[in-house]
């Protein structure tokens, strides 16, 4: 199989390390053994041949020889196809994954980011707008409560939906936002004791530790 390519960011601030979304990409890498190495693009100026290949001037995306996508849903997907591993070959159980991965990035996902801006900026003003998005993330994660308190993983066996879905609940973590929700950070701290994660952790963190070098 040939070699795929992550393409990051070559820098970013102290603040969002950690996180990165190329995280979900080395973390499937390792989880299905895939060969694979990373290179970057400018943090500080986007160029045009980066918007070619992600239309917001994002990272990541993923290259396999001819193919290029944006999207870190769509490439873990693609990526669980390649390899055979991190989603079920049967289509029921394909179809389960699928829908969890689409759950992560979009019922609870599209919670989680807009909260964890306020919280990154530090901005507590309790505004009528930022009551709704605290009760729309309440929401969301009563529900995630109520699912993960019965089960391991989404999908039976751990697949890329519990990389989208673990790492989309950690962000909230980071600052505290699941201290009553004791099934979702057990399973954050299932997901992140795996050793596909921690050394995808290690390894986004040295990188940008290299590049205050």
């Amino acid at each position: 199989m040939s070699e795929f390519i992550i393409t990051t960011f070559d820098w970013v601030p102290e603040t969002p390390r950690g996180y990165v979304r190329d995280i979900r990409l080395r973390w499937a890498m390792e989880e299905a053994g895939l060969p694979y190495r990373v290179e970057s693009t400018s943090f500080t100026s986007r160029s045009d041949a980066h918007f070619a290949r992600q239309p917001f001037g994002q990272v990541p995306w993923l290259t396999h020889g001819d193919t290029s996508i944006f999207e870190s849903g769509a490439a873990l997907l693609y990526l669980a196809e390649q390899s055979g591993v991190l989603m079920p070959q049967d289509a029921m159980g394909r179809y389960k994954v699928i829908e969890w991965l689409f759950a992560g990035l979009n019922s609870v996902e599209m919670a989680t980011v807009p909260w964890s801006l306020f919280m990154f900026s530090d901005d507590t003003q309790k505004t009528p707008g930022r009551k709704t998005l605290d009760a729309f993330l309440a929401s969301r994660l009563h529900h995630m409560e109520q699912v993960l308190a019965g089960r391991e993983w989404l999908a039976d066996a751990f697949s890329v939906a519990d990389i989208v879905m673990s790492d989309a609940l950690r962000l909230v973590d980071r600052f505290n936002g699941l201290e009553q929700h004791a099934a979702s950070r057990d399973y954050i701290a299932r997901a992140t004791a795996r050793p596909a994660f921690l050394k995808a952790h290690a390894d986004q963190m040295a990188f940008y530790a290299a590049a205050d070098a």
